[in-house]
C-alpha cells in the first residue's frame, strides 16, 4: 500500500478569531471602495455645479460631499419655496371661487336691478 498523505486545508488549520483577521482587510477595503465609487458618481452628477464654484481645482473627497450636501439643501428649500408659491396660488383661486358662488348665490336671492347684476358679474371677471 501507498502511504497516505491527509491533505488539510489551511481553513481548516485557522481559528475564527484568525479567519477573521484575514477576512477584515478585504471587507475594509470592499468598503471603502464602494465610498470611494459613490462619490465619484456624485462628482460627476453634480459637476457643472462644481465648476461654477471652484474652476479649475481638484476637489478632495472631503470637498465633493460638502458642496453636494449644500447643493442637496439649496435645492431642497427651492423646492419648499415652490410649493408654498404653489399652495398659496391654490388657496387664493378656491378663495375667490368660493366669493364668486356667494355673490351669485346673494344676487339670485335679491332683486337687483339687472344693470348692477352685470356691472358685478363683469368686475368678478376680470
Amino acid at each position: 500500500m501507498a502511504p497516505s498523505t491527509v491533505f488539510m486545508e489551511p481553513d481548516n488549520l485557522l481559528t475564527p478569531k484568525e479567519k477573521n483577521k484575514l477576512r477584515k482587510p478585504v471587507v475594509e477595503k470592499m468598503r471603502r471602495d464602494r465610498i470611494n465609487s459613490s462619490i465619484e458618481q456624485l462628482k460627476l452628477l453634480l459637476e457643472k455645479e462644481f465648476q461654477r464654484h471652484q474652476p479649475n481645482s481638484k476637489l478632495e473627497k472631503a470637498d465633493i460631499l460638502e458642496m453636494t450636501v449644500s447643493y442637496l439643501k439649496q435645492q431642497s428649500q427651492l423646492q419648499t419655496k415652490r410649493s408654498f408659491h404653489k399652495s398659496s396660488q391654490f388657496d387664493f383661486r378656491e378663495g375667490y371661487s368660493r366669493c364668486l358662488q356667494e355673490a351669485f348665490h346673494f344676487l339670485s336671492l335679491h332683486k337687483v336691478r339687472t344693470e348692477t347684476q352685470t356691472k358685478i358679474l363683469s368686475h368678478f371677471q376680470k
